[in-house]
Formats: structure tokens, C-alpha cells, sequence
């Protein structure tokens, strides 16, 4: 797990070592660069397999050379395959078959990774770059293109050191409606992201730069299971034990991060079996309704793991409120990754490598807005104008609860309502909302050989999974220098979750039913007999009490006018909502403070141009 980057564009070695310095805590176990002629390479390493020198980054083969953020998990078993048709490895990293697999494969070789990653390399004979990034998003790859100019690092941050840039209202717009920067956008106009899934060539000769996608979901249900539950449960089963039994394999100490969850505590189990020994984490909050440490100890007590509770408190958090734009380099509103940041930062201290739980709500219809749009779809199948009569007496009530109601069954189609769900119902603080809704994976909803439940989570893995969750446990995670794997975003089970039955996912309210019953074969079903919670933090009532002043002083008139793309007036009125207790406004409160905070950050680097029409 590291930091990489690149250019075309001729730099000073003292600029080269500030752009990397900028994301130390990516890898700080060694830091390296070249700088040619031809191309400047750097890398900031957190060593995880095959520690030695030798594997340092940038690492040449042959006429290859490669700079790599992540793990290609089924590495030795490509290696074995490459042995056999004549290659030779000097190293036992994954980063070498990388290169090996290019040559024998070329760009197919994506294809045959399993794994989360994020590489360019130097094709010296054929003078050109090669560089892919992983199938679900998990490792982040930007880049700047301007004829023979071309730029790439894992964060904006390093690309924007000695460049001037301008912020990209159409960004800041889907910022304020999704939280994030969708793909393939950035919050600079200059600047954009690489897809996930997606592979790249830039031509030196040219200065041609062609992108190409390689992997995809399987919309048309070309590929559907056709076994029965219990050949499901089986099959299921070994590719989860596989993706765990993988993702283990390190030479550094690791750990398992346990919510209490069906997901995390399913992914412990499967490890306590392969190892003696497991470490497990959880974080702790004070506030009644959002503390589920409790949970997760009884889970450690019955797995018999080394379980460590981690508290989380609002001071510590301010701390990390104050340094986020450090670490996520874009306006970035998910505000779980304050704990997921706190998680981190204590496990840190135990383990290099930590399992996660993530992706298994998007995969197996997890989320509780699943059970809610499959209940609200029924009253979808009534005529619009009846739907809007009720919809106009709902509205009558104090309750801002039944005005989101009422201005959900309004709406045109469930598809509509469920997309608005993200960026909240009401968005009259934004100046063009309609600008931020605009996604490329709308169209995921226009197949019409899937249920509405496989669309929406077709339309999370593909947006939700990739550009909010990823992106917060890689930033939060490599803020703190630990790796974290997610066995549940192993391909091959998002592959065959859109193969089953939807029946076999969610039956009769029964959410994650496969994975459930999995999960009971190794923990006692009564352990998990309780409401779903989200790993949230408590910012409603923090914004209401110990955090008041904060908010009021951080988003005061005149802050608020220095934010592009807001209603100034309205966000005063929805500020006072949450604070009087009329309405629950914390997401858009925590979109502005996260939004305001990274604008002052900005203003701080004079390599900068924030255009004086959008401030």
C-alpha cells in the first residue's frame, strides 16, 4: 500500500521530493524517485510483502519500469504460471509479477489480477505508459493531460503543487448533492480521475492518451445461477473462505476491523479459522443509539480473538475535522470517516493489515433504504396525480419527516426518488441541484431485465461503494499508514452476488439472507438479532450541543458567501432548522463545514486559482 506518481512534465528533484513528501503517510517505510529525460517515477512505500530493498519502488524489469499502489492478492499463483512459460523472479513481490504478467499478457493482464491496485509502467521499447486501476475503485488513481504533458499521482494534492488549477463548478455541484467527486471528475477542472475498471496508454511520441474499460458488472443477467439456495450457500462459501484465505497473506502483523456487523464479524470468523491468533478492533462511541462496541466484544469473546475498543469523543474529532482536507485532498462529506479515521489511527498501533467488512450491504441488499424502497415501490404502482394528492395532505403535517414522504411519492418514478435519496429530499439550499444529479450510472436503472432491488444495488456498487466508501477507508486508512482488504469486494463474490436470485439475497424483509445464513454456521444466530445500525457518527445532536458554536462560527454569513453553488438566505434558514430541532439537517450542515474547511485550506497554497465568480 503506497503513494505513487509520475510526469512527462520536467521538475526539480526539491519539487519532485515535495510532491511526495505531501503524502508521506501513504507509505512511509521508504521513499524513492527517478528523474530522466524521458519521464520522472516516485514512490512512497508502506512495505507489506517482501519487505526487503530490493522491492522498492520505482522497480524496473527488463525495459519496464513500475510505480504500484496496492496488493494483487492471487500474485503467487500468476507467478507460478509465468515461472512455467520461462520468467524469472528476483523478489517474492507482487509488484514483479506485475510486470512479468504485462509482458506475457499485455494489457489483458487486468484481467488476471485479484486484487486492489493502482500502477503505471514505463514501456521503455514501446515508449509509452501503461496504467490501470483496480475493477471496484479501491485504490485512487489522478491525472492531469494536456498534450505532451501528462501528470498522475494517487492524490490531487501532488498534482496541484507548482500548477495552477481552477475549481470545477460542475464538481462542487455534485459534491453538494453525493458528498463526494464522482469519477471521472475531480474538484479541479484540470484534473480527473481514472475510473475504476478502467486502463490507460499515453503515447509519448503523440502525447495521445486512450482509456479503456475491461471489467463490468453484469447488467443483462447473461451469467444467473442456476443451482438452488443450498448449491449457493456452498459455492458462496468457498469464494468467501478463498477471498479471506488471500487476503491474509502479509509480512507485516494484521488485524480485523469488528463492528458486530453481519459483515465484519462473518469476516472474522472465517479468519480465527485460519489463524490461532486474531487481533480485532471496534470503536466506541458515548452517545446512546450510536454505541455498538458492545456487539462486537461479545463477537470477539466468542471467536476468542485479541479485541481491542477504540472511544471515539467529539474533541478528538474536531482535531480530525480540522486536518481533513490533510488527508482527502477533495471535499469529501461521508461523516463516518471521522471514526473510520479514529479506527485507523489506534489499530495502527497493533497491526499493518486490516480485513474490513466492506461491500457486503451493496452486494447482498444490505442497506435499510433497500427494505424502504421496495415498500415505497408499491405505492409507485398508483397514478401520479393520486400519489401527489397524498403527497400535497403529508405535507400539511409539522413533521419534516412526512414532508420528505410527501415530496418522495411526488416524484416521477421510484428511480428518480431513489437517486434524490443521496443528496437529500429537499435541496432548495443549492443553486442548481439539477446540475449535481447528472451521473453516468443513471443508466443502470434503464435495464429492464432486473428487479428494482438489483438496480439500486447495481447503482450503489457501481457509485455509492466506489466513490464514497472506498474513498473513505483509503484516505482514512492510509492517513494512519495501515492497509486495509476487503474480502466482501473480492470480485469474484460482487460477480457471483449478481448472479443469485434476488430471493436468495432478500426474502420476505430478510436482508443479506445468504450471507446470514453462512454467518450462522460459524456464530450463534442470537448474537445478531437486532436492528441494523450504520456506522455513523452522533453530528445531529453534536451540532446541537457541544459542537454549536463550531457550526455557527465555521458557516456564518459571511462564510457561506465564499461557498460556490449555494443559496446563502436558505442554508441560513436550514442551519437554524436542525439547531431549533425542527428538522435534522446535520448532512448538509456536515457537507458545508467539510466544504468551507477545504476552501480555506486552499486559499492557504498559492499554486492555486480559485476563480473570483465561483468565491
Amino acid at each position: 500500500m503506497c503513494g505513487i506518481y509520475g510526469s512527462t512534465i520536467r521538475y526539480s528533484d526539491e519539487i519532485i521530493r515535495a510532491k511526495l513528501a505531501v503524502i508521506n503517510f501513504r507509505g512511509p517505510d521508504y521513499t524513492h524517485f527517478i528523474n530522466t529525460d524521458d519521464i520522472i517515477l516516485g514512490h512512497n512505500r508502506l512495505s507489506i510483502i517482501d519487505l526487503d530493498h530490493r522491492s522498492n519502488q520505482p522497480f524496473s524489469y527488463l525495459h519496464l519500469k513500475i510505480v504500484f499502489n496496492g496488493e494483487i492478492y492471487n500474485y503467487q499463483t500468476i507467478k507460478a504460471s509465468l515461472e512455467k512459460a520461462g520468467y524469472l523472479f528476483r523478489t517474492t513481490s507482487d509488484t514483479e509479477v506485475i510486470c512479468a504478467a504485462y509482458l506475457e499478457y499485455g494489457k489483458e493482464c487486468v484481467n488476471h489480477f485479484n486484487g486492489m491496485f493502482a500502477f503505471v509502467i514505463y514501456d521503455v521499447a514501446k515508449n509509452e505508459l501503461f496504467g490501470a486501476r483496480d475493477r471496484l475503485g479501491k485504490k485512487p488513481l489522478y491525472y492531469y493531460h494536456k498534450r505532451h504533458s501528462f501528470e498522475f499521482a494517487s492524490q490531487p494534492s501532488q498534482l496541484k503543487i507548482e500548477r495552477n488549477f481552477t475549481l470545477d463548478q460542475q464538481a462542487v455541484n455534485e459534491y453538494l448533492i453525493w458528498g463526494y467527486v464522482p469519477e471521472p471528475r475531480s474538484i479541479w477542472q484540470e484534473v480527473k480521475q481514472l475510473p475504476a475498471a478502467h486502463t490507460f496508454t499515453y503515447h509519448f511520441n503523440s502525447g495521445v492518451l486512450t482509456t479503456e474499460k475491461y471489467w463490468d458488472l453484469d447488467y443483462n443477467r447473461n451469467n444467473n445461477f442456476l443451482g438452488n439456495y443450498n448449491d449457493a450457500k456452498n459455492t458462496l462459501d468457498g469464494l468467501l473462505s478463498d477471498a479471506v484465505g488471500i487476503r491474509m497473506h502479509a509480512d507485516v502483523p494484521l488485524g480485523v476491523f469488528l463492528s458486530g456487523g453481519i459483515d465484519s464479524s462473518l469476516i472474522a470468523a472465517i479468519a480465527s479459522k485460519k489463524v490461532n491468533h486474531v487481533k480485532t478492533f471496534s470503536i466506541k462511541f458515548n452517545e446512546k443509539g450510536f454505541d455498538e462496541s458492545q456487539y462486537a466484544q461479545k463477537v470477539a469473546h466468542h471467536l476468542q480473538t485479541e479485541h481491542h475498543t477504540i472511544e471515539c469523543n467529539y474533541n478528538e474529532g474536531i482535531a480530525l475535522i480540522e486536518n481533513f482536507s490533510t488527508y482527502y485532498d477533495e471535499p469529501f462529506a461521508d461523516s463516518s470517516a471521522i471514526p473510520t479515521m479514529l479506527l485507523s489511527k489506534y489499530t495502527k498501533k497493533q497491526v499493518t493489515v486490516a480485513l474490513s467488512g466492506d461491500g457486503g450491504d451493496e452486494a447482498f441488499i444490505g442497506y435499510q433504504r433497500y427494505k424502504w424502497i421496495n415498500m415505497v415501490n408499491t405505492l409507485f404502482k398508483l397514478p401520479l396525480p393520486i400519489r401527489k394528492s397524498l403527497g400535497s395532505a403529508l405535507n400539511l403535517s409539522p413533521n419534516y419527516v412526512h414532508k420528505l414522504i410527501a415530496m418522495g411519492i411526488s416524484m416521477k418514478d421510484i428511480e428518480v426518488l431513489y437517486i434524490k435519496m443521496f443528496g437529500g429530499m429537499e435541496n432548495s439550499w443549492i443553486t442548481d441541484p439539477e446540475i449535481g444529479i447528472g451521473n453516468s450510472h443513471t443508466e443502470i436503472f434503464n435495464h429492464k431485465t432486473k428487479s428494482l432491488l438489483e438496480k439500486v444495488s447495481d447503482f450503489d456498487i457501481k457509485t455509492y461503494l466506489n466513490g464514497d466508501i472506498n474513498t473513505k477507508v483509503d484516505r482514512a486508512s492510509m492517513a494512519f499508514s495501515l492497509e486495509s482488504r476487503a474480502p466482501l469486494m473480492d470480485y469474484r463474490i460482487i460477480e457471483f452476488s449478481r448472479s443469485l436470485p434476488t430471493h436468495f439475497k432478500y426474502q420476505n424483509g430478510n436482508q443479506k439472507r445468504i450471507l446470514k445464513d453462512i454467518l450462522y454456521s460459524h456464530l450463534p444466530a442470537e448474537l445478531f438479532k437486532r436492528p441494523k445500525s450504520g456506522f455513523t457518527m452522533p453530528f445531529k445532536d453534536w451540532f446541537r450541543n457541544e459542537l454549536k458554536e463550531y457550526v455557527l462560527d465555521n458557516l456564518s454569513k459571511s462564510e457561506l458567501e465564499k461557498i460556490p453553488g449555494i443559496n446563502v438566505k436558505r442554508t441560513q434558514e436550514i442551519i437554524k432548522q436542525h439547531m431549533n430541532g425542527t428538522w435534522n439537517r446535520y448532512p448538509q450542515i456536515w457537507k458545508l463545514l467539510v466544504f468551507s474547511q477545504w476552501l480555506k485550506k486552499q486559499k492557504e497554497s498559492p499554486a492555486v486559482i480559485l476563480q473570483p465568480s465561483l468565491v
